[in-house]
């Protein structure tokens, strides 16, 4: 939830996000101050949207999927029907 108290917007803006509410805080001020200096219309609210959904992936591909790979290799496939 991105609606932290005024100490929690200070520390997050100063020293970076510490726990995940910081985070969308973070982000969602990354895409407010973007709709302000460029304007909210449909076009931007999608390219805004694009952002996020392109970052979401590519944090998945790079770090969520080599790591449940590994746990694949330690633990064992849960699909039966790859096989």
């Amino acid at each position: 939830m991105p609606y932290l108290d005024d100490a929690q917007r200070f520390y997050a803006e100063t020293y970076g996000a510490v726990d995940v509410g910081q985070m969308n805080y973070l982000v969602t001020k990354v895409v407010n101050d973007y709709l302000v200096k460029t304007g909210v219309t449909y076009a931007r609210i999608n390219e805004a949207i694009g952002a996020l959904e392109c970052a979401k992936l590519e944090l998945y591909r790079r770090i969520a999927a080599p790591y449940e790979d590994k746990k694949l290799v330690a633990n064992g496939d849960v699909y039966s029907c790859t096989k």
